[in-house]
């Protein structure tokens, strides 16, 4: 008979072994390179909108540029129920395999692909194409490899095993901050605009040969599917609903706190006019703050428990948040910038890897990959998608530096909400809550 623990996905299959440091590193290279890639479009995004979406308008290149990075998320949830079932029915391992080669292509598709003024209206309509394939392979990233994490780690390791996740995209967070920051230091504007941004892509596509390597090395953590298996009873589907839907909003939450950072560069050098060198300082030190703190996050929750390490960095957040852009639409100093980024970095970087935890151990192995997907996915298209194209259109709107803090303060209090009301998952505090009802 499955056991409420077994539905909660908080057994550890038998054939589940610790991975070494390369497998660690193959599994959320795909999280590392999914946020270099997307970063670097979003710190090159007025360089991207001149080479591809020329306009008299300067405001009106940025936004089709924007609207061109929110396009690939449009396809995450294909991805994600794509290659999710597929991961679900033959294996993380090839599912993990066919999203990094992807992956791969799309980046260097949008690197190589020739300029309006070359091609023409194919320009534009290629560099959609392959934000359209991202968005596609990176929808079917997320569910397998957080799902082949969880299998492979401890119970009592979760939380840390899961931080990688996250410390693999503040590192490339930082890289692409610095590359970013070498080439703006480097590079006339002119050059930047012309190639220059080719070269940032180009960098992270030197990655993916030596993934897929590491990939091929995997063992597989899908469990047999067990014989005799039943429909669940209406009360473990209504939990899962729940699950669903708490995990939609704080998802959802995480998500428009990570892309408002993310814009923190653009938002520096477009809305309050700081040098562009001075903007990319934001991304270096969000990049390292969150490389050091996402491990500690993920300790603490298995230590402490999921909820209590969501709740009360996500509060500090909260309480944060407009005072610190409006400290930094006042002053304009790269300090109070450089300050924003690591307080708010450390707030997020805490809580996140709880939220991520515990929707993925609350969801039946056989189903873990394609469930997490689409969960993740439908919160990073609906938000990830519109956040940085929301704040920009908002700032234009009200005249008001201080849109994007309104915007990522109520996206963070409905997350709040969601987080009170989601049960424990960490193994032990778990089974504690349980025994005491």
């Amino acid at each position: 008979m499955t056991t409420a623990v077994e539905i909660m996905g908080l057994t550890t299959p038998p054939f589940g072994q610790a991975l070494k440091a390369r497998h660690v590193a193959a599994v959320t290279a795909g999280n590392a390179l999914e946020f270099y890639d997307f970063l670097t479009y979003a710190f090159f995004a007025a360089q991207i909108g001149r080479t591809f979406f020329p306009s008299a308008d300067a405001a009106g290149s940025l936004l089709a540029s924007l609207a061109t990075f929110g396009a690939g998320f449009l396809m995450r949830p294909v991805g994600a129920l794509t290659i999710g079932r597929m991961a679900d029915k033959i294996g993380r391992k090839p599912a993990m395999l066919l999203s990094f080669t992807l992956m791969g292509v799309a980046m260097v598709g949008l690197a190589l692909t020739p300029a309006y003024r070359a091609i023409g209206i194919a320009a534009p309509i290629l560099a959609i194409v392959f934000r359209l394939i991202q968005g596609f392979a990176l929808g079917g990233e997320i569910g397998p490899n957080t799902a082949y994490l969880i299998e492979a780690a401890p119970p009592h390791r979760r939380g840390l095993y899961v931080s990688f996740q996250y410390m693999s995209q503040d590192g490339s967070i930082l890289v692409a901050g610095l590359v970013g920051y070498a080439l703006s230091s480097l590079m006339s504007d002119a050059a930047l605009d012309a190639w220059g941004w080719r070269i940032a892509f180009l960098l992270g596509a030197v990655i993916v040969p030596f993934g897929l390597l590491l990939r091929r090395e995997l063992a597989e953590t899908l469990p047999p599917k067990a014989p005799g298996s039943r429909t669940p009873a209406p009360a473990v589907t209504a939990r899962l609903g729940r699950i669903v839907a708490l995990g939609v909003v704080m998802l959802a939450g995480g998500t428009t706190v990570s892309y408002v950072m993310d814009y923190l560069t653009t938002y520096a050098t477009a809305t309050l006019h700081m040098a562009t060198k001075v903007g990319f300082l934001a991304t270096i030190f969000l990049g390292l703050t969150g490389l050091i703190f996402d491990p500690i996050g993920g300790w603490l929750s298995d230590r402490f428990g999921r909820k209590r390490t969501m709740l009360i960095p996500w509060t500090v957040l909260l309480l944060a948040t407009l005072p610190g852009f409006f400290l930094l639409s006042s002053l304009r100093s790269a300090t109070v910038l450089v300050g924003l980024s690591v307080v708010l970095t450390i707030a997020a970087s805490l809580s996140t890897t709880s939220v991520l935890v515990s929707v993925t151990e609350s969801i039946p192995a056989r189903i873990r990959a394609g469930s997490l997907g689409l969960i993740y996915a439908f919160a990073i298209s609906v938000f990830g998608g519109s956040t940085q194209f929301t704040v920009a259109w908002l700032t234009g709107l009200t005249h008001n530096p201080l849109a994007p803090a309104w915007y990522m303060s109520v996206c963070v209090a409905v997350a709040l909400l969601a987080m009170f009301a989601l049960p424990e998952t960490a193994p032990g505090r778990a089974k504690a809550a349980t025994a005491a009802v």
